[in-house]
């Protein structure tokens, strides 16, 4: 009985984990590949640098199209520091069922 209830909890666990899709990839934008870690701190201090150029620019003088184009690059600069962080998802209910598991197990 106690293994059924395991089994149970485990294939439930399965087929809740939250799955990533990238839906976005079709587009042929430039990404940046990290090789290790130092390479990847110099690439997000660089991109962080020119958000800061950005942000102290005086965007008073520009026309609208510059305006547009420094928005575009604005959201593509923060939507690379964004897909380059390696993290753990977790459901909801993947958590219930890690609890769950070491509320019987212990």
């Amino acid at each position: 009985m106690k293994k059924s209830i395991i089994l149970f909890f485990i294939i439930l666990s399965v087929i809740a984990a939250p799955l990533q899709t990238n839906a976005g990839t079709a587009k042929t934008e430039k990404k940046i590949s990290f090789v290790n870690k130092a390479d990847g701190e110099n690439e997000a201090n660089i991109l962080l640098a020119r958000l800061d150029e950005i942000k102290n620019m005086d965007k008073s003088s520009l026309d609208r199209s510059e305006k547009r184009e420094i928005r575009k690059e604005v959201r593509s600069i923060k939507k690379e520091l964004n897909d380059n962080h390696n993290g753990v998802y977790l459901s909801v209910g993947a958590i219930i069922v890690i609890v769950l598991l070491l509320i019987i197990l212990l």
